[in-house]
């Protein structure tokens, strides 16, 4: 006789939390909410590592949204009872969103409050006003409110670190020691990634006790069988008149176009419009109204194509994306990951695209070894590339048989000594 699935009933969670999750449509848990939920809620510390799409929001938003619940609603000035803490805006925003759906049966909603930066400080301080249950920050601005004394963290029950390979990153690192200095030390730490990168273990290490280890596939590609992944050769030149191609061929409802810089998602969304369709760019220099604004709108299928850096590239949600085109290679090998990651999600189907040119073949090479993939080069008639393709990059440095010998080396210092020596 085989064991029943098990359902979010069964993983602790209230009748309430649970009609929550009914009607944001999730059917059953995924492995990372089965094996994380029941470990947060006993109290310990958790680390926990999953592939992008796998539902790591929930997995803890649930069961923080559980604790409070038992907790009840101390007296005011209301203490901080969880802390949130992400790299991005766009993810703080997408959380505390999620803590307000999940939470709406509970017999006192949550108070969440978003501290993040590009906004005006002062809304923020006043929504700390009387305190908050659940904090979702971006470290630096947390710790200007912390400056200005609008916020207390000395009566944190929970810290929980989203993207951490992210929050490791230079810029992020030291104001991430300054936070966790200021937590109360039996505070319970639980730290998610989709990545294990070194950085990762070493802040495990010190900064997680005894943790309960959740690994389901960290760093690896998301369900091939979701995502299919094309790479099609095209001139640099050519790119934006295959994406309209690509866009007409298909009909895709929705696509996001990653590119390498500010500029460029400018550039790229403008010849769009220019072409009669409904783009818009995506990046850091927008302001964070503008910013909102065109995310909402892209997830309400109001735009058909958001073309956008790497900003967009990780924890941002967007249900049923059909499609992702790397219009511009990204700068890592996890970043490819982060980017095809958008697309087929939740039991979803997608395709994820990446344009490869003669300078960036063997970039995506480097892609491929790293993920063990090997994905066929197609040519679309009419687009076929003129560029030279330079050869693979060979594992151990340099371009594979260009390598000079020492005694070439040798020669031409030889040759370029006899010629710059005077005649006589």
């Amino acid at each position: 006789m085989t064991n029943a699935s098990p359902t979010f009933a069964s993983l602790g969670l209230s009748d309430r939390l649970v009609r929550a999750t009914h009607d944001q449509g999730f059917d059953q848990p995924t492995p990372v909410q089965v094996s994380t939920i029941p470990a947060f809620l006993r109290g310990g510390d958790v680390w926990a590592s999953a592939k992008t799409g796998s539902g790591k929001t929930a997995a803890f938003v649930l069961p923080l949204l559980q604790a409070l619940s038992d907790r009840g609603r101390p007296e005011h000035p209301i203490p901080v009872h969880a802390l949130l803490l992400v790299p991005t805006r766009e993810l703080a925003l997408q959380i505390a969103e999620a803590v307000s759906d999940l939470g709406a049966y509970l017999s006192t909603p949550p108070k969440a409050v978003v501290a993040v930066g590009g906004l005006s400080i002062n809304p923020q301080m006043l929504a700390l006003r009387g305190g908050a249950d659940i904090v979702v920050a971006t470290p630096g601005r947390l710790l200007d409110l912390v400056d200005h004394n609008a916020v207390s963290l000395s009566a944190v029950q929970a810290l929980v670190l989203d993207e951490a390979e992210r929050l490791l990153a230079p810029g992020f690192s030291a104001e991430l020691a300054r936070v966790v200095a200021l937590l109360p030390s039996g505070c319970q730490k639980l730290l998610f990634s989709a990545t294990f990168p070194p950085a990762v273990r070493i802040l495990a290490e010190t900064l997680l006790h005894n943790p309960t280890q959740i690994n389901l596939d960290a760093g690896a590609i998301p369900d091939a069988s979701a995502i299919v992944q094309r790479v099609i050769e095209v001139d640099t030149g050519k790119r934006t008149l295959l994406l309209r191609h690509l866009l007409q061929e298909h009909g895709w409802s929705r696509v996001l176009v990653f590119v390498a810089s500010k500029h460029d998602a400018d550039r790229v969304a403008t010849k769009l419009q220019r072409a009669g369709l409904s783009a818009a760019a995506l990046h850091g220099d927008m302001s964070q109204g503008t910013r909102t604004e065109v995310l909402s709108a892209f997830k309400e299928a109001q735009l058909q194509i958001l073309v956008a850096t790497d900003l967009a590239a990780r924890g941002i949600d967007i249900a049923d994306l059909a499609a992702v085109v790397n219009y511009d290679l990204p700068r890592s090998p996890t970043d490819y990951l982060h980017r095809i990651g958008r697309t087929g999600r939740a039991g979803g189907r997608g395709v994820a695209i990446s344009f490869i040119n003669g300078a960036t073949e063997p970039h995506f090479f480097l892609i491929e070894r790293r993920h063990r993939l090997s994905l066929a080069r197609e040519i679309i008639p009419g687009f076929e590339p003129v560029e030279e393709v330079l050869p693979p990059v060979h594992p151990h440095g340099g371009i594979k048989g260009k390598r000079k010998s020492k005694k070439d080396k040798l020669r031409e210092a030889a040759a370029r000594a006899a010629a710059d020596k005077p005649e006589v």
